[in-house]
């Protein structure tokens, strides 16, 4: 498209891109010059005349150009004199536009089609700056050599200068200088990101972010070429006696955009390469048994050996990291955005590991990059955490590339456990501590095992046991009706169930019937409920068993539980005391709707009843459409890898997928499912 029959800055990069690549030829032997050393000439000459610019301006001392130095030139360098006189023939002298820079910008990249972009770039800039810098050269040297004075006099310095002209004109003189300096940032930047993508392209946390600010940079070497191209005919335009200045406001917008993202993109490399030097000095260390504050030291400061303090939230002060030591450690690592379930859950472990003074919890916050809201929310998080934090807000954790890599943090909290010299114990104890609480010391990956082959009926009472401790003092022969769905469904079931309760026959019978409903917060206030705790348990119970291999009865019916888990036709799940009696969907409520058929075959009694019950639900089953394979979705598990699955109906093995929720307790986004 041409820029004739549209706006320049109206352009989108796809249009200027059509236009530019046909200028564009592939060419392996384009490079006959050191770019790097015409670059650093280049710069030396544009920033010694803006210094010229600025003496000038502000009438100081002038300053000579031997001061700026660095300029680092290749032996072998030869100048491409030629190619930099031709691109200054296409530079327009009067009748400044955005049509007459574009079609001079075409000229300028046709003359150069064999070179890199980055080369193009530079050498525009570079036959700018043969004319800039020996004007600036000769404005400063005319009041003292014959020469310069002639030479000032043919490029209009004089006319520039008069008093009244520098005062006119002085603004557009300054605003001048600043966007070529912009756009000298800008090459300067696309030649580190260059640079970076030779030296870096094999390392996976840049290769994503190089690639997208490599795309840019054939449209941004053009942006480079045209504003290049503006600020020649405007010292054309500036030192001629009409003086009509090019107006650059949109270029130095364009070219200020450009800068940004650049930058922006820079620093984020940047980060990531220190973020990956951090990793490869901190993950050798860590994996070497060494006394646990060391360990602690590296993790967390790393370089900041000098401010080794953590937070005690017990006396809110800070205290020296050394209180850790020969300590087992317990590392509570989350994001900022965690509920007070957690915080509660793991306060009677703080409680019950104080008095041993052998085990110590350590709040360790993952945070990307901070902001005042943040450092609010870690602070009000803190006040409410008896045990210990560290750094401070604002603080930047230096091992947070390993706690991701090596520990598979994701987002979600996480307990990982080391004992006092720095072996990992448990990569995240926080499941077991879910189920069983304090029962699970002292939180290592055996005790887990452990607990996990000591159930077998009774693992749904060890869940709820968790969330409700009132259920455990339930009388052991009470039958427990626990029940969801949609509210429709769970008001039907509780109306059948607590007619079953109020049946005189059972009632003769003393069998002690209670209901457990299992529902969402009806406030949706963003508060934790027996809905969400309820499920996170029975997934936790989940993971833990399945990566520990244990495969067996308890997985089946874990794995059942979570098919019925969004079906809004409803599930429930009787137990007795503390055993498992039978799981079951909507055919839980078909068998209480036919309580009056199914009680007149045999005397329930207290020892019995579930026994029946459970007979009568398979029946039901078994009449009902058939079986129907399981599907369920899990998320994802911190530190570890679920194993295969097969379908609990049919025995083949399930395909695997990963769910993707969002958390806001605001909007109810629906689930995807890959």
């Amino acid at each position: 498209m041409e820029a004739s029959k549209k706006n320049l800055f109206a352009m989108s990069d796809a249009e200027i891109l059509e236009v530019i690549y046909a200028t564009h030829e592939v060419s392996h032997d384009h490079d006959s010059f050191d770019v790097h050393s015409l670059f650093s000439i280049t710069q030396s000459i544009i920033k010694c005349s803006k210094q010229i610019v600025d003496s000038i301006d502000q009438k100081v001392p002038q300053v000579y150009a031997e001061n700026m130095g660095g300029i680092t030139i290749a032996p072998s360098f030869s100048t491409p004199l030629c190619v930099l006189k031709s691109i200054v023939r296409e530079v327009p002298c009067k009748a400044p536009g955005e049509k007459k820079a574009h079609d001079a910008t075409l000229k300028i990249l046709s003359k150069v089609s064999k070179y890199s972009w980055e080369a193009k770039a530079v050498l525009s800039l570079a036959a700018f700056s043969l004319e800039y810098g020996e004007f600036w050269l000769s404005a400063q040297h005319q009041q003292s050599e014959q020469l310069a004075k002639s030479v000032a006099f043919l490029k209009g310095v004089p006319i520039l200068l008069k008093p009244e002209n520098l005062k006119k004109r002085g603004r557009a003189v300054t605003d001048l200088n600043n966007l070529i300096m912009s756009t000298l940032e800008v090459i300067d930047c696309i030649f580190q990101l260059e640079k970076l993508s030779i030296t870096c392209n094999d390392v996976k946390e840049l290769r994503e972010i190089l690639a997208n600010a490599r795309k840019d940079i054939s449209v941004n070497v053009y942006w480079c070429i045209i504003t290049t191209v503006a600020c020649a005919t405007n010292v054309t335009l500036l030192t001629s006696d009409e003086g009509n200045s090019h107006d650059l406001v949109q270029y130095s917008q364009k070219i200020t955009i450009i800068l940004n993202k650049l930058k922006q993109q820079l620093r984020i490399c940047k980060e990531e390469k220190e973020k990956l030097r951090t990793y490869m000095k901190i993950k050798p260390q860590i994996e070497i048994p060494t006394e646990i504050v060391e360990v602690m030291k590296i993790l967390i400061f790393f370089k900041h050996n000098a401010e080794t303090t953590i937070f005690d939230g017990s006396i809110k002060q800070l205290v020296h990291i050394d209180i850790l030591r020969r300590k087992n450690v317990l590392l509570f690592i989350s994001s900022l955005e965690i509920s007070e379930d957690y915080i509660a859950r793991l306060r009677p472990i703080y409680d019950f590991t104080k008095d041993k003074n052998e085990y110590k919890i350590v709040w360790i916050p993952i945070v990307e990059k901070w902001t005042k809201d943040l450092q609010h929310k870690f602070e009000t998080l803190r006040a409410k955490m008896p045990w210990y934090t560290v750094g401070q807000a604002g603080a930047h954790i230096a091992g947070i590339k390993y706690i991701k890599e090596d520990w598979n943090f994701n987002g979600k909290p996480m307990l990982v456990v080391l004992n006092t010299m720095s072996q990992l114990q448990h990569f995240n104890a926080l499941r077991m501590i879910w189920i069983w609480g304090c029962q699970a010391f002292p939180f290592t990956q055996e005790k887990e095992e452990q607990l996990l082959l000591s159930l077998q009926d009774t693992w749904f009472s060890a869940i709820m046991d968790g969330i409700d401790t009132e259920i455990s003092k339930w009388n052991k022969d009470d039958y427990i009706f626990f029940y969801g769905g949609d509210s429709e469904r769970v008001n039907q079931f509780k109306e059948k169930a607590t007619a079953l309760i109020n049946d005189e026959i059972k009632k003769e019978s003393k069998i002690s019937i209670k209901l457990y409903p299992v529902e969402k917060n009806a406030n949706n206030d963003g508060r934790d409920d027996s809905f969400s705790t309820f499920w996170s348990a029975i997934e936790n119970m989940f993971h833990i068993k399945v990566i520990n291999k244990q495969v067996d009865d308890v997985v089946k019916q874990v794995q059942k539980l979570l098919f019925y888990k969004d079906d809004k036709s409803g599930w429930a799940v009787l137990i007795q005391g503390r055993r498992l009696v039978t799981i079951g969907g909507s055919t839980m409520y078909t068998v209480l709707e036919q309580y009056h058929t199914w009680n007149q075959k045999v005397t329930l009694t207290v020892e019995n009843f579930g026994q029946v019950f459970n007979q009568e639900h398979g029946t039901a089953v078994a009449e009902g459409p058939g079986h129907v394979c399981s599907c369920f979705s899990i998320p994802s598990a911190t530190g570890s890898t679920l194993e295969a699955m097969v379908c609990y109906e049919c025995g083949n093995s399930m395909e695997t997928f990963f769910s993707y929720k969002c958390c806001h307790v605001k909007k109810k986004a629906p689930l995807i499912t890959y």
